[in-house]
C-alpha cells in the first residue's frame, strides 16, 4: 500500500500536469484554468469533514464550474483578469449550492401549502 504522502504527492503531480495540458489547448484560457484549479483545490482542501472521493468530486465540478464562469464574474466584478475571477467563482459555487440544496432539501411543503390555503 503506497504512503499517503506518495499518493497525494502523485495526484498532484497529475493536477500540475492536466493544468498545464489543458492551458496549452487552443482556444482554452490559460488564466482562468489555473485561477479555476486553484479555487477548487482550496475549496476541495477546506472541505474536511468529506471524504477522498467526495473532495476529489467538489474538486472536479468547482474547477469546470469556475473556468465557465470566469468571464461571466470577469465582467460583473470588472476584473482584468478571468484567472482571479475564475478563482472566486470556483472557490464559491460548490459551497453555496450545496448550502442552497441543503436549504431547500429543508423546506417542508405541507406547511407551505397549508398557510397558502389559509
Amino acid at each position: 500500500m503506497a504512503e499517503p504522502t506518495t499518493t497525494s504527492t502523485t495526484l498532484a503531480g497529475f493536477a500540475a500536469a492536466g493544468v498545464s495540458v489543458a492551458s496549452l489547448l487552443p482556444g482554452m484560457d490559460g488564466n482562468a484554468i489555473v485561477g479555476a484549479f486553484a479555487g477548487a483545490a482550496l475549496m476541495a482542501l477546506h472541505a474536511r469533514d468529506l471524504g477522498i472521493p467526495k473532495r476529489l468530486m467538489y474538486l472536479a465540478i468547482s474547477w469546470i464550474a469556475g473556468y465557465l464562469a470566469a468571464p461571466e464574474v470577469a465582467k460583473r466584478c470588472d476584473l482584468q483578469q478571468t484567472g482571479v475571477a475564475a478563482f472566486l467563482a470556483a472557490a464559491l459555487i460548490v459551497a453555496v449550492t450545496v448550502q442552497l440544496l441543503d436549504r431547500v432539501g429543508s423546506i417542508d411543503l405541507t406547511r407551505v401549502f397549508r398557510r397558502r390555503d389559509s
